[in-house]
C-alpha cells in the first residue's frame, strides 16, 4: 500500500516548510518539498491525500491514560477510548495498571496487550503496577515491550500503595524499565482530609480540594522519589507535575541524575484553582489543579524543555459519578480526545508555539520512553501522522463513554489520523479501520 499526502504544511523537529510524505507499507520512504517527486510519486501512489491547507505532525504519543479495561468497562474500554484518542490525533498511548484487578503481575499485563490486539484503533503499552509484593513480577519485565513500571507513592485504587521503604528501594534498584511515579505523600493527605471534615463535616467545598491534596504532599512525595532515583541511579518519570517547587526539585536534580524526567498533564496547563467555582468536581483530579501562579510557571517549564511531555492523565469517569458530593465525587477527566486541540488553543493565546506542541506530545515522549520508529517525521519511521485545520473549529463531540467533557468547542480541528499508514480518520470521523501496533522501546 503506497500513500502520498501532499501539500501540506509539515511541523517536525522545530522546522516548518511545505511539503509532501510519501509512505509505503506504513514507513515513511520520503519526505520532499520538490514538486516533481511529488507528482511522481503521486502517479504510483494507490491513496492521495491532499492536505492543503492543513498542517502535518507526527501523532501524539500520550504516555499516561486510563482506559478502564478490565474492570470498569462501564465507563471505558480499550476500543472505545483509543477511538477518542485517534479522534484527537493519539496515535500512541500508554496506559496505567490501575484496574479490576489491579495490574500487578505479568499475567495480567499479557491480557492486556491482548485485548489491545484486537481492540485498539492506536498503538499501545501497558504498565506495570508495583504493590508492596510483586518485585519478583517487576525484575522480570521485557524492557523492549513494557513502557514502565507504576509506583503509587500516595493514594491508589486496589492495593497499589507502595508503603514499605524497603520495597521502594528494591524497586529503584532494580526495575529493569522506566519507573512512573504518582507523588503525592498520603500521611499529608489524610490529616488534610481529616482537617477539612472537623470544618465542613461530609459538605466539604470543592474547592477545598487544592487544599486537601496539597502542595505540600506533592513536594514531599517527589522529594522523596527524587532522593530514591538519586540514590539508586534510577530511571525515574515523575507524572503529572502540578506545582513550581516540584519544577525546581526537578531542575536541580537533573544535574546530578539526567535520567530523571517528569511529565504535565494538559489540564494543569489550561485550568487554575480559580475554576473549581465554575466547573465544580468536572476539574477534580490527582493531584489536584492548584494555583494561577503554578499553571504560569507550569506554562513556563513546558516552553523551556525542563519538563518535556505534555500528556493527559485521561480518566473517564460517568457524569453521575463526578456529580456527586466532594467525598464521592472520583478524580478525573477525559481529556485523550481533545488534549492536542487544548494545545493549539494555548498557542493562538500566545502560551506555545506549535513547533512547542510537536516537541512536547510527540518527540519529547518518543525520546523519554526511547519509543523505536516513533514521534518524528523521518524516513524509516511509521507514518503516525496526524493533520489538522489550525484555522477551523470544532464543536466537541465526545466519542469516550463517559459521553462528557469539560469543554464545548475549539477553533481548531483535528482532520485526518493516520496509524502505521491506514487512515483511521477522515474529515473528523473514524473510518472503521484499525492498524495498532505493540510499541516496542529500544533500551
Amino acid at each position: 500500500m503506497k500513500l502520498l499526502i501532499k501539500n501540506g504544511t509539515i511541523i517536525n523537529e522545530w522546522l516548518s516548510f511545505r511539503g509532501s510524505l510519501f509512505v509505503c507499507d506504513g514507513i515513511i520512504e520520503d519526505i520532499t518539498s520538490d514538486a516533481a517527486a511529488t507528482l511522481k510519486y503521486e502517479s504510483e501512489a494507490d491513496q492521495v491525500v491532499d492536505a492543503e491547507g492543513l498542517y502535518v505532525m507526527p501523532g501524539v504519543i500520550d504516555d499516561q491514560v486510563h482506559f478502564r479495561e478490565p474492570g470498569a468497562e462501564y465507563k471505558g474500554g480499550i476500543g472505545c477510548e483509543s477511538a477518542a484518542a485517534v479522534l484527537g490525533g493519539v496515535t500512541s498511548f500508554m496506559d496505567m495498571p490501575n484496574n479490576n484487578p489491579p495490574t500487578c503481575s505479568i499475567d495480567l499485563l499479557n491480557k492486556k496487550f491482548d485485548i489491545a490486539a484486537n481492540a485498539s484503533y492506536a498503538n499501545y503499552s501497558f504498565y506495570l503496577g508495583a504493590d508492596n509484593d510483586n518485585i519478583s513480577e517487576i525484575v522480570h519485565l521485557d524492557k523492549n515491550r513494557v513502557c514502565g513500571v507504576k509506583v503509587f507513592m500516595g493514594s491508589s485504587t486496589g492495593n497499589m500503595l507502595v508503603s514499605d521503604p524497603d520495597v521502594l528501594d528494591a524497586i529503584f534498584s532494580n526495575s529493569p524499565v522506566l519507573i512512573a511515579t504518582h507523588c503525592e505523600e498520603e500521611s499529608i493527605i489524610k490529616r488534610n482530609l481529616n482537617d477539612a471534615i472537623a470544618r465542613f463535616g461530609e459538605d466539604i467545598p470543592i474547592s477545598e480540594h487544592p487544599n486537601i491534596r496539597s502542595r505540600e504532599a506533592c513536594i514531599a512525595s517527589t522529594r522523596k522519589a527524587i532522593n530514591l532515583a538519586l540514590r539508586n541511579k534510577s530511571r525515574l518519570h515523575i507524572l503529572h507535575i502540578s506545582t513550581e517547587e516540584e519544577i525546581n526539585l526537578i531542575r536541580v536534580a537533573q544535574k546530578v541524575n539526567p535520567d530523571i524526567s517528569a511529565e504535565i498533564c494538559v489540564h494543569y496547563l489550561w485550568f487554575c484553582d480559580k475554576d473549581y467555582e465554575s466547573f465544580g468536581a468536572k476539574i477534580k483530579c490527582n493531584p489536584a489543579i492548584k494555583s494561577e501562579h503554578d499553571r504560569y510557571a507550569l506554562r513556563h517549564a513546558v516552553r523551556a524543555g525542563i519538563i518535556p511531555v505534555v500528556a493527559t492523565d485521561h480518566a473517564p469517569h460517568l457524569l453521575s459519578e463526578k456529580q456527586q458530593d466532594y467525598l464521592h465525587s472520583p478524580s478525573g477527566l477525559p481529556l485523550v480526545q481533545y488534549s492536542l486541540l487544548m494545545m493549539l488553543e494555548l498557542c493562538k493565546q500566545g502560551v506555545f508555539k506549535i513547533e512547542n506542541v510537536v516537541e512536547s506530545m510527540s518527540h519529547a515522549p518518543a525520546r523519554c520512553f526511547n519509543v523505536k520508529g516513533r514521534g518524528f517525521i523521518r524516513k524509516g519511521y511509521y507514518a503516525d501522522l496526524t493533520l489538522f485545520d489550525y484555522e477551523k473549529g470544532c464543536t466537541v463531540a465526545p466519542a469516550c463513554k463517559c459521553g462528557w467533557s469539560p469543554f464545548t468547542s475549539f477553533s481548531s480541528s483535528v482532520v485526518h489520523t493516520f496509524v502505521n499508514g491506514v487512515q483511521v480518520v477522515k474529515d473528523g470521523k473514524l473510518t472503521g479501520l484499525r492498524n495498532s501496533k505493540e510499541l516496542y522501546f529500544e533500551r
